[in-house]
């Protein structure tokens, strides 16, 4: 017996790594523009920073996962349906939202997928879905590693993570160095959990309610695998239009931690954000959370982001442009004397 069939035996098949590998290669050329020096083979990823145009230009790079999403997705698409293709979506789109607090635009990124053995249809999806948003970010996806490991991952399982490089001039950084008591606090909308709180999500719908995914429980609109796997919203476009019509003070994506979590990071000393949880209506996925596992309101908003993906701070009269470009942005709360967050219900 060869060398290769023993490495089969005990759990991992390098043809069918190579196989996927030219799959992926394929997808991912799609992505490209005139900045990836492509080279077959290579060992890294090559982009090239010729003519940005950017007085002192910064790197921001971050790196993340969609954690246990992935198991949302697993069972969901064992009733049929290319549920993965989604994830693939949260992971490219959250991490642009958590550079782009920084006022960083994405330039390329890496992915890092990780089982017991290789599910080729299952990656394929996560590929395409990655490729997508990296597309329609104007990202180019330029490697990532698949890496099987037996013992390691339950049979079925896989993980999946991340990561991203942007760039923004050092004078054009958003930090919340700018916040000031009487700024204003704007919210836009989430698609849904994003890719945060889902151990508790399924711990209260799937594993106490025994709730179907195919079910549509009140007060959801739509089955449940679909609240559920409703693919993290990226707010590159809104962000950017914005930041060419007035100057943005802070932003804050909000992610685990909540709302308390997220944005005392940027708060600066001195500055207290108050928010007014009643000026929106969180979305009906949280409601039916919230009800199914008896939870209160400070866990809520401390684990999920309650209908609101990104938070903006402007002046006054800069909060009033934003309105008006975008008319989706809520009124949630302003900046005033004080230390930290608080929530007001």
């Amino acid at each position: 017996m060869n060398g290769e069939s023993r490495y089969k035996e005990a759990g991992v098949d390098i043809s069918a790594g190579d196989w996927i590998k030219k799959q992926i290669a394929q997808r991912i050329r799609q992505t490209y523009s005139s900045r990836v020096l492509h080279r077959e083979g290579a060992f890294g990823g090559l982009f090239s920073l010729d003519g940005l145009n950017l007085r002192k230009p910064v790197l921001v790079s971050s790196i993340d996962g969609v954690g246990t999403k992935t198991k949302v997705a697993l069972a969901a698409s064992q009733a049929g349906g290319n549920w993965h293709r989604g994830i693939g979506h949260d992971l490219v789109n959250h991490s642009i939202n958590d550079i782009l607090v920084c006022g960083a635009r994405p330039l390329f990124f890496l992915d890092y997928f990780a089982c017991a053995a290789q599910d080729d249809q299952l990656v394929l999806q996560l590929i395409e879905g990655m490729t997508e948003a990296c597309r329609a970010a104007g990202i180019a996806l330029v490697g990532g590693e698949t890496a099987q490991m037996p013992g390691v991952y339950a049979p079925g399982e896989y993980d999946l993570a991340g990561c991203i490089v942007g760039i923004v001039d050092e004078e054009k950084i958003i930090d919340g160095r700018a916040i000031v008591p009487g700024d204003r606090i704007l919210g836009l909308p989430s698609s849904g959990l994003h890719t945060n709180g889902y151990t508790l999500a399924r711990k209260v719908l799937l594993e106490e309610s025994r709730l179907d995914l195919r079910s549509r429980p009140a007060p959801l609109r739509r089955t449940l695998a679909e609240d559920l796997l409703e693919p993290h919203r990226s707010y590159l476009d809104a962000v950017m239009l914005l930041r060419e019509k007035v100057a943005i003070h802070g932003l804050a994506h909000i992610t685990g931690g909540g709302f308390k979590g997220n944005i005392s990071r940027i708060l600066p000393p001195g500055c207290q954000a108050r928010i007014d949880t009643r000026l929106w209506q969180p979305l009906p996925i949280f409601q039916l959370i919230q009800e199914r596992g008896g939870i209160g309101f400070e866990e809520m908003y401390r684990v999920f982001n309650m209908g609101i993906g990104m938070v903006i701070i402007l002046s006054p009269g800069a909060a009033a442009t934003a309105r008006d470009f975008l008319p989706e942005s809520v009124a949630i709360g302003e900046i005033g004397e004080g230390e930290g967050v608080i929530l007001s219900e």
